[in-house]
């Protein structure tokens, strides 16, 4: 098996600025080196106000939404150019422990500003009220940032345990280490939870992680439909495909994706 059985590649875990204080490059510079690599699609997941993000906290709560999706539509106005699926979610920060929101839209946000109080339990009331999927990332990483690991099975719809910055030769992080997508593993199929996959990308230089289908996706909503109905889809960190356990299927430099 390899990626042309799943040619429908997916980034869904990608960083832009201004959203993002840690990441280096536009929406449209993030969407153009997808597209070039030949991914079907990327989503969108800047740091929210709960963690690095790099519009001002101060600002006005529909202000402050205008500008952290700054990145989200400078990547769709080149999408919609380039036969590139450009898709919005975003990364939550809670006490350094982070989550991976998709399915609700910068209008929903808008309107329900107290999920900015919001703890772990009520954040993922407040997005399944709104119809979107809650999918802890990362829960292994050890970091400065991260003060302690936490885990709240009860409280995601699945769990990010293929992080391309912790398990791909080519991603230049700081973070790598495999053994956390290893324990993230562990632990989703401890649960029974779907696991993601993505590159945790915030420059140009894209490793090729993400999460592969057999069709093309058509909105958000439709990948949260195809990881909550486990649909027939692998994951790969840019080196190596894995099957819906991360259970590893073959090694191969699929990185580059356009060949």
């Amino acid at each position: 098996m390899t990626l042309k059985d799943y040619p429908y590649l997916y980034e869904t875990h990608m960083h832009t600025r201004p959203g993002s204080a840690c990441a280096h490059n536009s929406g449209a510079e993030m969407a153009a080196a997808a597209h070039l690599m030949g991914y079907a699609g990327i989503i969108i997941t800047d740091h929210n106000w709960g963690g690095n993000t790099g519009i001002d906290r101060s600002l006005p709560w529909e202000q402050w939404v205008d500008h952290f999706t700054t990145g989200y539509r400078e990547a769709l106005g080149y999408g919609k150019n380039h036969d590139l699926d450009v898709f919005w979610g975003y990364e939550a920060g809670y006490r350094g422990t982070e989550f991976l929101i998709y399915g609700i839209t910068p209008d929903w946000l808008k309107a329900h500003p107290e999920i900015r109080g919001a703890d772990v339990k009520e954040q993922y009331r407040l997005i399944h009220e709104g119809g979107g999927m809650v999918i802890h990332a990362h829960p292994f990483r050890e970091a400065g940032y991260i003060p302690e690991i936490r885990l709240y099975p009860e409280y995601v719809d699945g769990v990010e345990g293929i992080n391309a910055a912790h398990s791909s030769p080519s991603h230049k992080s700081s973070h790598h280490n495999p053994e956390y997508d290893r324990r993230a593993i562990r632990y989703a199929n401890e649960h029974g939870l779907p696991i993601t996959a993505g590159s945790d990308i915030h420059t140009t230089a894209l490793p090729g992680g993400g999460v592969a289908f057999r069709h093309r996706l058509t909105s958000v909503q439709d990948y949260c439909k195809a990881i909550l109905g486990k649909e027939d889809y692998v994951l790969t960190n840019g080196d190596a495909i894995f099957d819906q356990k991360g259970k590893p299927i073959i090694s191969t430099q699929i990185s580059r994706l356009s060949n």
